[in-house]
C-alpha cells in the first residue's frame, strides 16, 4: 500500500488489487460512518481510493500505511436487480471465448452476484467485479460509433452498463430497460461503489 498527498486536503491510496481497492474503501467507510474519520468524498477506482477533503492527509498516510486493512470487504450495500434480454450482438463471440454455449453464457453471468467496484466513464456507469478470472474477454478490436443505452457489455473481468448512448468498444451481451442514471432521482446513480447488482434474465413479449 503506498499513499500519496495530492494538494491541500487529498490523499490517494494504492493498493496493489481491485480486491484491496474494495476492502479499503468499505473499511473507510466504516471509519467515516463511526465518526472516526472526518472526509467529504471516498471515491474508489481500480487500485486506489481517493480521499478528499481530509483535515490532515499527511497524518492519515502514515496511519493507512501502518494499519493491516481487513482481507475482504464486509458485507456489501443493496441489492439491484437488473431485468436484462440476452440479445447482444456480441454473446456469440463471448461464448466463444469462455468455450461454452450462448445458453451456458447466460447461465454462468445471470447466475452470478457482482458488486459494484468503482464507477467511471460516463455518469451512472459501474464497474462490477464477480466474475471469476477465467471469464475475462478482451476489448473489441474495432469500437463501435454507438453502443446504445441499456448494453450489457463485457471487457477484462468487468461487467458494466452503458447509461447512456456513447461510442464503446466492451462486448455487448444484452440489454436492459432500467434507467442507470436520473438526475431527477435521488441518488442520480442507480448504481453505487458496493452496490450488489444481480441480472435477471427476460425474454421479449
Amino acid at each position: 500500500m503506498r499513499a500519496l498527498v495530492v494538494g491541500d486536503d487529498a490523499l490517494l491510496v494504492e493498493v496493489s488489487s481491485g480486491a484491496e481497492a474494495q476492502a479499503l474503501h468499505a473499511e473507510l467507510r466504516a471509519r467515516r460512518a463511526a465518526g472516526v474519520l472526518t472526509v467529504r468524498e471516498i471515491v474508489p477506482a481500480a487500485r486506489t481510493v481517493l480521499l478528499d477533503g481530509l483535515a490532515d492527509p499527511a497524518r492519515w498516510a502514515a496511519e493507512l500505511t501502518a494499519a493491516r486493512m481487513p482481507p475482504a470487504p464486509p458485507p456489501a450495500g443493496k441489492l439491484v436487480e437488473l431485468p436484462v434480454r440476452y440479445d447482444g450482438p456480441d454473446l456469440g463471440v463471448v461464448a466463444g471465448h469462455w468455450g461454452v454455449s450462448e445458453r451456458e453464457a447466460v447461465r454462468v453471468h445471470a447466475g452470478t452476484e457482482f458488486t459494484v467496484a468503482f464507477c467511471g466513464f460516463a455518469p451512472g456507469f459501474g464497474y462490477l467485479t464477480g466474475l471469476p478470472d477465467r471469464y475475462a474477454v478482451p476489448r473489441r478490436a474495432t469500437p463501435r460509433t454507438a453502443v446504445p443505452a441499456g448494453a450489457v457489455a463485457l471487457a477484462g473481468s468487468y461487467t458494466g452498463v452503458y447509461p447512456r448512448s456513447s461510442p464503446g468498444g466492451w462486448q455487448l451481451i444484452g440489454t436492459t430497460d432500467a434507467v442507470l442514471w436520473d438526475h431527477r432521482r435521488v441518488p442520480a446513480a442507480l448504481l453505487a461503489p458496493g452496490t450488489r447488482v444481480r441480472f435477471v434474465p427476460v425474454e421479449d413479449a
